[in-house]
């Protein structure tokens, strides 16, 4: 038996997705049997499998193809490699001829192109151009163009490279490394000047590249700058100018009055040459084995006073430059000295020695003042006070008691 159901008895059901879950079936346009089902029922949905080639048709012209989903596809075709600019290609070939030789390259077109003033223009050399007309081109200075001229020609002489006459413009040859060039070339105009000359000279018995002589040279203010801020730089500049002074008068008299001008470098100057003189007190002990006593007598020095100063001096030879070496000076001097007056009172016959002439040294200084009074100031100027008689007086009785003791010495003697 059949039933028939219109479209207004039964309510349209929705559908589950298909595929994607994006399409529904619409519902039938006439009557259907009753033992068949009514509608198409989906079975349970599987594992979903990501499409990777092509996203399905969509099934209504209602509904947008989805493709969040989608993965991109790689391109497994190989690409074609793009070729290089001709201008990079020879900006980087410049670069690396450079790299590798350095200033020859240049030399080299100077070299092949250049035919200074006064070679005849013959053969290859009927291309070439004049170091000046070379420079308008290059839009440098003929000066310029002429350095790189020499150092090729002193590289030619020496063997390195070819002579000019074989060279025709345009050619390439194989160039010495880059590093030999700096031994050539001078980039200062002043390297052709005696003072240059000398420069490069003193540059190259430092075992130094003259250009950098040269360029200190050039250049006092950074020179100046590098000596306040490095205090590397300051000692190699002190070092130097020890060395020149000691064939310069005349620097030797500027930095002497320049020392002698300047407060704080007076005092430093005075501290040292103490120091200087302690230190060569105990050095005449050690190298000659003689002391001088207090009194200015030369004697010969007790072995353990000479031992003495041989340890002081081992000290204050192992002192760093940068150490101070006053403070050491100091002890070693007066450990010395305190040695030296043991070994005078020690020693009858020198203690006696010391002290009669200490006592002749006094007497002749003491003599030498008054001689230097002069008593005619004192009868036409108005210059007399009461205290110059007491003194006098006093000096007067002082003299008498050492004459008496001289006398009751001698007497006993």
């Amino acid at each position: 038996m059949t039933i028939a159901l219109t479209p207004s008895e039964s309510a349209p059901a929705e559908t589950e997705p298909v595929g994607t879950g994006s399409a529904v079936v619409p519902e039938p346009a006439g009557p259907v049997m009753a033992e068949e089902p009514e509608f198409w029922e989906p079975s349970a949905p599987g594992p979903r499998e990501e499409p990777r080639e092509e996203a399905p048709e969509p099934q209504t012209e209602d509904l947008e193809p989805q493709t969040e989903d989608l993965e991109p596809q790689e391109d497994t075709e190989p690409r074609e490699e793009q070729p290089y600019d001709p201008v990079v290609v020879r900006d980087a070939h410049d670069f690396g001829v450079y790299a590798r030789t350095g200033g020859w390259a240049f030399a080299l077109k100077v070299a092949r192109s250049v035919r200074p003033g006064g070679q005849a223009a013959e053969g290859t050399a009927r291309t070439k151009v004049s170091a000046k007309a070379f420079a308008e081109l290059a839009g440098c200075s003929p000066e310029r163009v002429m350095r790189h001229y020499r150092a090729w020609d002193m590289a030619a002489d020496d063997g390195l490279v070819p002579q000019f006459e074989v060279l025709v413009p345009g050619e390439d040859i194989e160039l010495p490394d880059a590093d030999v060039w700096l031994s050539y070339y001078t980039s200062r105009n002043s390297a052709s000047s005696v003072r240059g000359q000398a420069i490069s000279a003193a540059a190259e018995a430092e075992g130094i590249r003259p250009t950098k002589a040269l360029e200190v040279a050039e250049n006092p203010t950074a020179l100046r700058a590098a000596i306040l801020a490095d205090p590397g730089t300051a000692e190699a500049a002190r070092g130097a100018l020890l060395d020149r002074m000691k064939e310069d008068p005349a620097l030797q008299t500027e930095m002497a009055r320049a020392f002698a001008r300047t407060d704080d470098l007076k005092k430093a100057v005075a501290s040292e040459a103490k120091a200087a003189d302690r230190i060569g007190y105990v050095r005449q002990i050690v190298e000659n084995g003689q002391i001088r006593t207090p009194a200015g007598q030369t004697v010969e020095a007790p072995a353990e006073l000479r031992a003495e100063a041989e340890r002081h001096l081992s000290l204050l030879d192992e002192l760093d430059d940068s150490e101070e070496a006053g403070e050491w000076a100091g002890e070693a001097y007066d450990t010395v000295k305190g040695l030296v007056a043991k070994a005078v009172e020690e020693d009858p016959a020198l203690r006696v020695l010391e002290r009669r002439t200490r006592f002749y040294s006094s007497l002749q200084k003491a003599t030498k003042v008054f001689e230097e009074l002069t008593l005619d100031e004192v009868m036409e100027e108005d210059i007399y006070e009461a205290d110059m008689l007491q003194r006098l007086e006093a000096l007067q009785e002082a003299i008498g008691t050492c004459i008496s003791a001289l006398r009751k010495a001698t007497t006993t003697s």
